[in-house]
């Protein structure tokens, strides 16, 4: 009896410590150590899949609020490999070969509880098809002034999409080495 309270025990602390755990963004994104450099660039016009693959667009989405300074940098990995970076309001695209991916967004920060933040999306690419992700950080106020901030990452429909993309300027990205 007492055998089997202490396996009881032990499977729901095991569960519970579990649950407790944030998601590594490793298993979709690419290693947490990873930087890149990332400026804006210019507006480009939209880009046409290449023969039998799928193409994918990252915008970043950042609401600043009065005072707030910088632009932010978000990671960005498909299937456990980082593709770039996308940093203020601008976006990154890339080709995607048909089939089931994961994708991912992480804000590459200094700050821990910055670089905590990651967000995550599955979808399955077709040749000659383009899909729209809106990765957007979300300000939610904090007590005593401090403001905290989550990551949404979304699927957003064509005209919505094209909307996003040619309201911003693309994102030049380099991994540091």
């Amino acid at each position: 009896m007492k055998a089997t309270l202490v396996v009881l025990l032990s499977i729901f602390s095991a569960s519970a410590f579990a649950q407790d755990q944030a998601p590594t963004p490793t298993s979709a994104c690419g290693p947490a150590s990873a930087q890149f450099d990332t400026q804006m660039g210019e507006k480009q016009a939209l880009s046409q899949p290449a023969d039998g693959k799928g193409q994918v667009y990252v915008v970043e989405v950042f609401e600043k609020v009065v005072g707030e300074l910088g632009h932010p940098t978000l990671r960005v990995g498909l299937d456990g490999q980082w593709v770039g970076a996308d940093k203020g309001d601008s976006y990154l695209t890339f080709p995607v070969d048909p089939g089931d991916h994961h994708l991912c967004t992480n804000w590459q920060s200094h700050f821990k509880r910055l670089s905590k933040e990651a967000a995550f999306a599955g979808f399955n690419a077709e040749a000659g098809k383009t899909y729209y992700f809106r990765a957007k950080i979300v300000e939610h106020g904090g007590s005593g002034g401090a403001s905290n901030f989550s990551l949404d990452l979304d699927q957003v429909n064509e005209d919505e999409g094209k909307y996003l993309i040619t309201s911003s300027k693309s994102s030049v990205s380099q991994l540091k080495k």
